[in-house]
């Protein structure tokens, strides 16, 4: 049997890392930990590390080779679409026998990979490497929610913290970049995009000014300090009755240190950056904040298409709201299976771009499309301002 080339070995390298990864978030925790949920939207930790194992088995050994030994009985546990959240923590197993069950899973299907039967190298879906890369994507994204529960852990916490300096609020202008009116491409057609960002195809940009960084911390204390969230005129009707219903007056992780601000990380309380990206913000508080400053936010084919030229500056900090809901491109064809975009083409999702500060390498890419319910503030989203 030949060996498997260096492109295959380094992505299988890649998902090794992935499952050190999950494996270290987990095994650093307290034991009475890893089944809590400690936001209604997030699962608990670990159910995420079970599900990724669970999710790599099903397609590796279910799915490729044909045989649901081990999923069998797990379709109901790490199925999202068979488990509500809430009913989650019930289902966590302790952690000690967690990390002893998804080492040995990980083990073998490594091995399985590394050393695979004709049935595998074989299949469709080993084309390009592309259930490989998928397995990786997917874990990836995973692993950035699992810092999301992450800092709702640490607002549990709730360790004092006396920032350094006092956040003072800042200017909302800066440096903006003209996109003109031009053809620009858009989307992937590399094997290991997701079916959301294919195919790729040409739009004519209807040329605007976007700003070259996201909004910053102190850009939006600026906000916050005009009365921001008292004044109805700068909010849509829905983002009116979302703020009437939830009542905050700051991003989700920002806490009061006396006369100033903080912020709470994954890591723990920290000093917010004046010239930080301001996150934790839903997409109603991203629409007040343009209209508050005479903005607009992009539409996402303005974004890639800024991104593409290298208009943008620090992408990555956070992920980005865009102006329009997600949707298919044109020509549309779901892949590897109908659920895994098809049913969030509903009108209700939000799309965000770029990245976050725990996005990792194998989803940063500018085609990649985010998305989310507009009221969610639990992730890391901020925004950034553009013009007609």
């Amino acid at each position: 049997m030949a060996e498997r080339g260096p492109e295959t070995a380094r992505r299988i390298a890649e998902l090794a890392r992935m499952h050190q990864r999950g494996q270290d978030i987990v095994g650093r925790l307290p034991a009475e930990d890893v089944g809590t949920q400690y936001h209604n939207d997030l699962s608990p930790l670990g159910w995420h590390l079970g599900h990724c194992a669970f999710i790599e088995t099903y397609w590796l050994r279910e799915v490729v080779l044909g045989t649901n030994a081990i999923t069998a009985t797990l379709h109901g546990v790490y199925f999202p679409d068979l488990c509500e959240k809430a009913a989650r923590p019930e289902l966590v197993r302790g952690r000690d026998r967690l990390l002893e069950w998804t080492s040995a899973v990980h083990t073998e299907n490594l091995a399985l990979l590394a050393n695979p039967p004709d049935r595998i190298r074989e299949h469709r879906l080993m084309i390009a490497d592309y259930l490989l890369e998928f397995l990786i994507q997917h874990y990836a994204q995973h692993l950035e929610t699992m810092h999301y529960v992450l800092a709702q852990r640490q607002l549990r916490l709730a360790d004092p913290w006396t920032p350094t300096g006092k956040l003072t609020s800042a200017s909302r202008s800066g440096e903006t970049a003209p996109l003109p009116a031009r053809s620009v491409m858009i989307g992937c057609d590399k094997p290991y995009a997701y079916d959301n960002e294919q195919p790729r195809h040409e739009i004519l940009g209807a040329g605007v000014r976007i700003a070259a960084r996201p909004v910053t911390n102190a850009q939006y204390l600026a906000f916050m300090e005009d009365g921001g969230y008292r004044r109805s005129e700068l909010w849509s009707a829905a983002g009116w009755e979302w703020l009437a219903n939830s009542r905050v007056d700051c991003p989700a992780l920002w806490r009061r240190s006396g006369r100033s601000w903080h912020e709470v990380s994954a890591f723990g309380p920290r000093d917010l950056e004046p010239s930080a990206a301001a996150s934790g913000v839903c997409f109603y508080e991203a629409e007040a904040f343009c209209r508050w400053a005479g903005a607009k936010l992009p539409h996402e084919f303005e974004w890639e298409a800024a991104a593409q030229t290298d208009l943008l500056q620090d992408i990555g900090q956070v992920w980005e709201w865009c102006a329009n809901r997600f949707h298919p491109y044109p020509g549309f064809r779901p892949f590897p299976y109908a659920g895994y975009s098809t049913p969030w083409f509903d009108d209700q999702h939000g799309v965000l771009r770029g990245g976050s500060e725990y996005t990792l390498p194998p989803i940063r890419r500018s085609s990649f499309r985010n998305f989310y319910t507009l009221e969610k503030r639990h992730i890391c989203a901020g925004l950034r301002l553009a013009w007609d």
